[in-house]
């Protein structure tokens, strides 16, 4: 009788086990299924660096001066009758631009001829009485000293017309100084004087002409500049025209560029101790006038190259505590950070020193989801990394 109570007790633990194995079971197969799902791998966009020559283009500042700035003086003292151009308006060399009063000139120029003839009137009369003693010496009827005196007579007399010749075109240079004639072809100012007042040396500049074709354009270099390019040219970063002769392009201060190009032709031998820099100068042609001096311009040289270069766009360029650093995208299609030196920048690219290698992926766009050896989903290409032209400057 007590076998079939042992055996009742037995099966219903087995029971209670069992129950208690499927909810755990149960318990710990729903666990599995709430566990999170990996996340999805970042969509990033690539470049593929290419090193190739690349042009590379410097821009400085810069501003147009006067290829020939004259100043128009008189050149002697007296009223100032009339100006007789139009203030601003382009003058012709030999135009005249003003006169003066020249009656007092005039009444000078007649008093010195004046004294000229009497001057000559005197060597004549010299001339003649030594005509008459020069037999009479000969023949001994007057002593040699009569005959001296009469040639220092003569000789007297032919200095006093030479001087009395020389205050004549005196006079004459001084009446033609009293019509002012443009010095040169260009641009005139204002008139500094105005009609009617007395003209001297302390107020002799009456206005300006400036030439404006050609028309020069000034730019500076500074020290730094100037040695970072020494220095990539000897380390075969930068190549530049044979004999350093840069095609030279202005850009206008509404962004647009002017159509003539220029050429330089004038570096000053020594550095600015005020500023530091190096002055430059270029030369344009201008035939219609458009450019005027002190405009300022951005200067552009052309003609450099940087051989094998590569170029990445500046946004896939971050900087660290350990400097500069572009994430790419591994052989294994995840990201990874890579250490680099940059050089210049040109237009919205860096140029890339070192760090990057030919057929290497440069993350340019979905940076900010990064982690590094994270694997990535590549968008499609859009294109090998930059090598277009573009202005330069440096870091």
């Amino acid at each position: 009788m007590g076998f079939p109570v042992s055996a009742g007790r037995t099966g219903f633990h087995g029971l209670l086990l069992a129950a208690a194995l499927a909810v755990l079971t149960s318990l710990l197969a729903g666990c599995g299924q709430n566990k999170a799902p990996p996340p999805p791998a970042a969509k990033v966009s690539v470049l593929e660096v290419h090193p190739k020559d690349t042009p590379v283009t410097f821009e400085f500042v810069g501003s147009t001066s006067s290829s020939q700035q004259v100043e128009v003086r008189a050149r002697v003292d007296g009223f100032l009758d009339e100006r007789l151009y139009q203030e601003g308006s382009i003058v012709k060399k030999g135009d005249v631009m003003f006169r003066m009063d020249a009656k007092p000139f005039e009444a000078q120029l007649a008093a010195a001829k004046a004294a000229l003839a009497e001057q000559e009137a005197r060597l004549w009369t010299a001339r003649a009485n030594l005509k008459r003693v020069r037999p009479l010496a000969k023949a001994n009827a007057v002593s040699k000293k009569d005959l001296d005196d009469a040639q220092g007579r003569v000789n007297s007399a032919a200095a006093a017309v030479e001087m009395a010749k020389a205050d004549v075109e005196t006079a004459e240079l001084n009446l033609g100084y009293t019509t002012i004639y443009a010095p040169v072809t260009g641009a005139s100012s204002f008139a500094r004087i105005q009609n009617g007042a007395y003209v001297s040396a302390p107020n002799s500049l009456l206005t300006y002409v400036a030439r404006l074709d050609p028309i020069w354009v000034d730019f500076s270099i500074s020290e730094d500049d100037v040695l970072r390019a020494r220095k990539e040219r000897k380390t075969g970063l930068l190549k530049v025209p044979g004999k350093s002769r840069y095609e030279v392009e202005i850009v206008l201060a509404d962004g647009s560029i002017y159509p003539e190009t220029g050429e330089i032709f004038f570096t000053d031998a020594n550095y600015s101790t005020e500023t530091g820099t190096f002055l430059i100068r270029a030369t344009f042609s201008n035939p219609d006038q458009s450019l005027r001096p002190g405009q300022f311009v951005r200067v552009r040289l052309k003609g450099a190259t940087r051989p094998n270069a590569i170029l990445v766009p500046q946004k896939a360029v971050l900087q660290g505590a350990k400097g500069f650093f572009v994430w790419i995208v591994d052989k294994d299609g995840k990201a990874q950070i890579r250490n680099v030196e940059v050089g210049s920048w040109q237009g919205d690219n860096w140029f890339i020193t070192r760090g990057l290698s030919a057929g290497e992926r440069v993350v340019t766009e979905g940076i900010i989801h990064l982690s590094a050896n994270a694997p990535v989903s590549i968008a499609p290409a859009v294109g090998k990394a930059a090598s277009g032209e573009s202005k330069t400057g440096s870091h």
